[in-house]
């Protein structure tokens, strides 16, 4: 099974933490739905040169592939993959649990719900280091650089674009080449982005999530014991930009572990496709509180590597005001003026646009540049 984003795709496969079927499906009856992917998955064939990659059966791959930009003749993209051995139901694992459940001061019986049971399953896993994983792109067979202690590897790769016939979305798939015998599937995509356009980056929690953030109780209580629930109208919002041809990058402070909920989330309530941008993060090694802080030094940059890769797309800012949206997208439009031609804040804290606040975010930012809303069947109906 395979998770589709635009433009980085997600791949979930048939071990590990569960996920659903399918992908970022656009679809819906508030809006009409943008061309849905069309890349299915299938068992890779063998490679003609015999190689594997070096994946044990008790060990699961996922691919968090890259953005492709085109440079002449070639695809620069750069591919992202995780290598785990899950953890399944045990008495050690029960015990495990249950610390993770007194790690996040959750109540006593949230150990024994599905929801936490799931959602906690992939912060449980054994990283796998020193495994290389082979991949076929277009026909062509590349072999990833190896994981690291944190079972992630991150490889620049160049595909020749002769060979590649993306589907409607630009996307094109990335199939793990197992060993023998080996018959499941891991999969990823990648899809190419066209050099010119508009490209909206999102913020998640409080933005399309309700996550409430600003209390930290009731935000372990929405990420970890509780169905997510979006924000009215932002996803209507979404698809018709998208049908308008923009190109959408979800990022979050959440870590990767919490893919498969996410994303699960953004496809039972047909938000448009979209790169997924989330945090690395291991909980044994420090404060689990610290996992969901947002400040300007873990956003920014993600956000100021996007616009440099792609100097001639331009940008539409959507987040709220309950952390450092304001502040991070203040900052970005500053360093990229003639990129960023939109800043939309959802109120989430009772201030105006006169607040002392904005002035400061916002300062050199035209005011036509930037919207504050609390109703998202306010947002513009097009894009600049």
């Amino acid at each position: 099974m395979r998770h589709y984003l635009l433009p980085i795709a997600l791949l979930a496969c048939d071990r590990g933490p569960p996920a659903p079927a399918g992908g970022l499906a656009v679809t819906g009856p508030a809006v009409a739905e943008p061309p849905a992917p069309t890349v299915t998955p299938t068992t890779p064939a063998p490679s003609a040169s015999g190689r594997t990659s070096n994946l044990k059966t008790d060990e699961d791959a996922r691919v968090f592939p890259a953005i492709g930009r085109r440079d002449g003749a070639l695809w620069s993209v750069r591919v992202h993959a995780w290598v785990y051995e899950p953890e399944y139901d045990s008495p050690g694992r029960t015990v495990t649990i249950e610390a993770l459940r007194k790690a996040l001061d959750l109540p006593e019986d949230a150990g024994s719900t599905d929801i936490f049971r799931t959602r906690a399953r992939a912060f449980l896993v054994d990283n796998e280091s020193s495994k290389s994983l082979l991949v076929r792109i277009g026909g062509q067979e590349y072999e990833l650089a190896s994981t690291g202690f944190d079972g992630h590897s991150h490889t620049d790769l160049k595909v020749p674009a002769e060979g590649l016939v993306p589907d409607a979305a630009g996307i094109v798939a990335i199939d793990v080449i197992p060993r023998k015998n080996d018959l499941r599937y891991f999969s990823g995509v990648a899809v190419l982005l066209a050099d010119t356009g508009t490209s909206v980056v999102s913020d998640i929690d409080d933005t399309v999530k309700i996550s409430e953030v600003r209390d930290k109780k009731k935000l372990l209580a929405h990420t970890f014991l509780q169905e997510f629930e979006p924000v009215p109208g932002m996803a209507d919002a979404y698809r018709r930009w998208a049908l308008a041809g923009a190109a959408f990058h979800y990022v979050s402070a959440s870590p990767w572990q919490l893919f498969d909920p996410i994303d699960g989330f953004f496809r039972r309530e047909k938000f448009p496709q979209g790169t997924l941008h989330l945090k690395q993060f291991r909980w044994k090694d420090s404060s689990f509180l610290s996992l969901f802080q947002d400040p300007v030094s873990y956003k920014q940059p993600i956000l100021a590597g996007l616009l440099r890769q792609f100097p001639r797309r331009r940008f539409v800012l959507v987040g709220d005001s309950g952390e450092q949206d304001p502040e991070v997208y203040g900052a970005i439009y500053r360093e990229f003026p003639t990129q960023v031609t939109a800043i939309h804040i959802r109120d989430v804290t009772g201030e105006d646009r006169e607040a002392a606040r904005y002035k400061t975010a916002f300062a050199d930012v035209p005011g036509e540049r930037w919207t504050i809303f609390t109703d998202a069947t306010t947002l513009p109906a097009a894009l600049q």
